[in-house]
């Protein structure tokens, strides 16, 4: 899954951050970022027609 750098790499956060369980760190962090993009891509029934501050059509 992850090459010799990647490990080693791996390895000295675990020690710096004395992280003593890696299968639930990895498992964390990867669904982490996977709910995160998930999130940022979701569609919203309000996303088009949301008035912001910068969408405001004026009436001239």
């Amino acid at each position: 899954m992850f090459n010799n750098r990647e490990m080693h790499a791996l390895g000295t956060y675990c020690s710096r951050y004395r992280v003593r369980n890696r299968s639930e760190f990895f498992r964390e962090t990867i669904m982490k970022a996977i709910i995160k993009r998930f999130e940022e891509e979701h569609p919203s029934l309000w996303e088009e027609n949301e008035p912001t501050l910068f969408s405001r059509h004026s009436s001239k």
